[in-house]
């Protein structure tokens, strides 16, 4: 599947906040709002990438998720370590720490989650 841009990854989740629907439905569960067009258009972009199925009801077109939200984080946190940190978790972790992103107290509770096996 190929890259989505910010922009599409927006819709995207916004489809799969609203689960099956029609671009108006889309448009409900946007944070920021566009223009009816530019969400028609980046969902008929989704669906030619594979990441939405559509389907004619009447003169309207419903889409739905061709691929979940857990399936579509697996493959794009994946490629971040990959391009980013030389494929290491550690390197990840690592950036979060210098960049201030990630405290002591939320490395602590990341060691128990994993040593609990999560």
């Amino acid at each position: 599947m190929e890259k989505l841009t910010h922009t599409e990854e927006e819709i995207l989740q916004a489809v799969w906040r609203t689960g099956e629907g029609n671009v108006k439905s889309f448009m409900e569960n946007l944070d920021e709002p566009a223009p009816y067009t530019t969400i028609a258009s980046i969902v008929k972009n989704l669906e030619k990438k594979g990441y939405l199925h559509s389907r004619l009801v009447g003169n309207a077109y419903l889409y739905k998720p061709a691929i979940t939200e857990e399936d579509y984080k697996k493959k794009f946190m994946g490629n971040v370590v990959k391009e980013y940190f030389d494929n290491s978790y550690k390197e990840l972790v690592n950036f979060f720490v210098e960049q201030k992103k990630l405290s002591a107290k939320e490395l602590k509770e990341i060691l128990t989650l994993i040593e609990k096996g999560k």
